[in-house]
């Protein structure tokens, strides 16, 4: 969870922010509080033992509701994982769905969980509102880790897109934009109901490339850390190629690309997405037990446990 450097390049404060010790404690000292209430002869201290070993193995998003994912990186990237082990066998099965019904099963791991992240993540992969159509598992959740862990930046960068479209931006702070390379030709193919990448855009479609990355750029600067960015050395990649680029040919490529997955790293390359064991998933002495909801658990979900 943690770069073992952070340890001695960082003062505490630092340390405690980057990442989140104080909104773990917090939560972790609420839920104790909770589940006190409930069993009186709780033992505090093996509690929050059980309560940070399930944050540090990634199980402690499960069941916890949306606010709580949201607080910090890492729950988001544990969540995603937690949604990966639960549902992979549909992408064994090689059954397709339609957005309402991956958002329902994202709602048996987080009830609360709003459909604009779910409708968000199938317009990357079909680039319209066609809530009917169905998508493959592998192409749903690599775009749900881009859209969900980079959320806040890429509603930055589309309202950007939005002002480099109409003629109206102007950025705010002056960026050098590293020299891209000439395009070259890429000849691939994609399935029907997939968006192009980046590098398939048409030759009068989207957004001059240098505009788009100085844009890019611009909001990576000014986010000093606050919210997660992708690696600017894959945006650099994913743009060297190509001429001009659309806002979601650019976020199928971020999708698509195994450094955004090394970036995150909460899900397995995805020649390897069904071959992951459920071990540490399974464990009962994983979470704390306050982590489960007061009320009933279907028993689809516990199945899938």
């Amino acid at each position: 969870m943690s770069d073992e450097s952070d340890r001695f390049s960082l003062t505490a404060e630092q340390y405690l922010a980057k990442y989140h010790v104080l909104t773990y404690l917090q939560d972790a000292v609420a839920q104790l509080l909770e589940h006190k209430e409930e069993n009186p002869r709780v033992i505090p201290a093996r509690f929050l033992s059980d309560y940070f070993r399930s944050v540090v193995q990634g199980n402690h998003t499960l069941f916890r509701e949306y606010s709580y994912i949201k607080k910090t990186p890492h729950n988001i990237a544990s969540f995603i994982r937690v949604f990966w082990k639960c549902f992979r066998h549909i992408g064994r099965n090689g059954d397709l769905l339609s957005a309402k019904e991956y958002h329902s099963l994202v709602c048996l791991l987080c009830p609360d969980f709003p459909f604009e992240p779910v409708q968000k993540t199938a317009r990357i992969i079909l680039m319209e509102d066609a809530m009917d159509c169905l998508m493959s598992f592998p192409d749903f959740l690599y775009a749900f880790q881009t859209q969900f862990f980079y959320e806040e930046f890429i509603e930055k960068l589309h309202s950007t897109y939005q002002a480099l479209i109409s003629g109206t931006y102007r950025p705010g702070q002056i960026v050098i934009v590293p020299t891209l390379s000439r395009p070259t030709q890429h000849k691939t193919q994609q399935p029907a109901h997939t968006a192009p990448d980046a590098a398939q855009v048409s030759p009068g479609d989207g957004v001059e490339v240098h505009s788009f990355l100085e844009a890019i750029l611009q909001i990576i600067h000014t986010s000093n850390g606050s919210f997660s960015c992708p690696p600017v050395e894959v945006i650099k990649e994913l743009l060297s190629s190509v001429e001009r680029v659309t806002f979601y040919g650019f976020l199928i490529g971020l999708a698509k690309h195994p450094g955004v997955n090394n970036n995150v790293a909460t899900l397995p390359d995805k020649s390897a997405i069904m071959e992951e064991t459920d071990q540490e998933l399974s464990s009962p002495s994983t979470r704390p037990k306050s982590g489960r909801p007061k009320s009933g658990i279907p028993n689809t979900t516990k199945k899938a446990l």
